[in-house]
């Protein structure tokens, strides 16, 4: 992997990151407000899932496995 992709792919994870953070805040935010919008929080929740299984997956191709 080139270093120009090593950054892109740094940069990438460091926005997911970021939109993974902000969910968070939201999230608790909304629940803390004693809003019961169930379907908004469950749709919140299953998209920072989504983005904790993009930044993983994307870290692993930044440190893939060394064969044994």
């Amino acid at each position: 992997m080139t270093l120009p992709e090593v950054r892109t792919l740094h940069q990438r994870i460091l926005e997911l990151e970021a939109e993974h953070r902000e969910l968070d805040h939201l999230i608790a935010q909304l629940e803390e407000n004693g809003t019961r919008d169930e379907l908004q929080i469950r749709r919140l929740k299953k998209r920072k899932l989504q983005l904790k299984d993009q930044i993983a997956h994307l870290q692993m191709m930044l440190s893939p496995d060394v064969p044994a």
